[in-house]
């Protein structure tokens, strides 16, 4: 039987947001409806509204929250209430058989329990960020803020009929701190699709006349350690004494014009470029061409259990890769990656010195982490969990 499924994300655009885009797109093609809610994006993802694919999309505009706990709250309010307003106009019009909510912020239950009084049968939780960690690791430690926080969480978990944990840590949180039933919890990994990850020729150009190439892909967030690989990169050339690398650091954030000043502050403007978002043709090649690949998350209460996509990314691509030693890291990397001790950029910049001497290492750690990513992490398997996921929720909620 063919469902009406309203997926509701706050944090990014569709389909910018690629899990989002990925879990809609496999919903379609197990046959169902989709529905998407969503802020509009900047440069691209701005129509209010566009059928792609299949997948219907509405989105609002929003400004991303800068700044303390205020802004955070103003952009949550403002999207709470445009998210309401487009979810009402759905059902004005269809039937919602489910509300799958994606957070941050842990707010949307709130329209999740609107819409089951207007008679949808489910509420998903899909369990992107642990918020309370997250707002702990940006504003420094259990304050009122947390323990809000906690509370939302509570409340989300206590009204969602079944919850996607993005790995095994996240879903041990549902069951523990959540109170979910093991059986109510499934686990659909972020993971990359092979059909976008494929090899291109390298391009020597991309070093810029040095002998290696290093690479960032992802999100430049305050908690997502690019100072880290920054420092790590200053220690490389000025204490190690290397000077035949260059490195690109692809995507933005938040923390994008500030990591552009620390570079300039180091001296590192001839060895660091940042090309903000670029095409998967780019992202290809830059990361075929890349010897080495940077996971410099730091160890914080978030990030320690947090699956990051650009490790699987990395390691689709046959990319060995350095990384702090993450529980999450090492639950998806395994021999993918050298792991040195949490946030020490002498240590990071050592490992990445090491690897760049070593081509035989590199290549086999490379391939490793592809054939790992081949078996058991890419989205096919997630694209599974994700059906099952839903098979089961509508056969209990019927």
């Amino acid at each position: 039987m063919k469902r009406h499924i309203l997926i509701l994300v706050e944090n990014l655009s569709v389909p910018f947001d690629r899990r989002v885009w990925q879990e809609s797109r496999a919903l379609v093609d197990g046959g169902h409806q989709v529905t998407v809610i969503c802020p509009q994006g900047s440069a691209t993802d701005t129509a209010p509204e566009e059928t792609i694919d299949g997948v219907r999309i509405l989105r609002y505009p929003l400004r991303a929250a800068t700044g303390g706990p205020a802004g955070y709250l103003r952009e949550y309010g403002l999207a709470l209430w445009h998210t309401t307003r487009l979810a009402l106009r759905v059902r004005r019009h269809e039937r919602i058989d489910a509300v799958h909510a994606c957070n941050p912020p842990d707010l949307l239950f709130l329209v999740g329990l609107l819409l089951k009084l207007l008679g949808a049968k489910a509420f998903v939780f899909d369990h992107h960020d642990l918020v309370p960690e997250l707002f702990e690791s940006r504003f420094g430690g259990r304050n009122w803020l947390y323990r809000a926080t906690r509370a939302v969480e509570r409340v989300t978990f206590a009204t969602a009929d079944g919850v996607i944990s993005t790995n095994e840590s996240y879903r041990s949180v549902a069951i523990e701190r959540g109170k979910m039933s093991p059986d109510a919890v499934r686990v659909v990994r972020s993971a990359p699709d092979l059909d976008r990850f494929v090899m291109r020729t390298p391009d020597s150009a991309l070093a810029q006349g040095k002998k290696h190439l290093v690479a960032y892909l992802g999100v430049m967030g305050p908690q997502d350690g690019v100072d880290y690989a920054i420092r790590a990169l200053k220690y490389l050339r000025a204490e190690i004494g290397r000077d035949d690398v260059h490195a690109i650091f692809m995507g933005a954030g938040d923390a994008l014009d500030e990591m552009i000043a620390l570079t300039a502050d180091l001296g590192l403007d001839d060895m660091v470029e940042f090309t903000g978002r670029v095409p998967d043709e780019y992202v290809q090649t830059c990361l075929s061409t890349a010897d080495v690949c940077l996971s410099p998350d730091p160890l914080n209460p978030l990030n320690n259990l947090s699956t990051m996509n650009k490790v699987v990314e990395y390691m689709a691509m046959g990319r060995p890769l350095v990384s702090f030693d993450l529980v999450e890291a090492r639950v998806s990397a395994g021999d993918a990656a050298v792991y040195v001790p949490a946030n020490d950029e002498a240590a990071f910049a050592e490992a990445l010195n090491e690897l760049l001497d070593n081509p035989e290492r590199r290549a086999e750690m490379g391939t490793l982490g592809r054939s790992r990513v081949e078996s058991q992490l890419s989205w096919a398997t997630s694209q599974h969990n994700l059906l099952e996921f839903y098979e089961d929720l509508f056969t209990r909620t019927s």
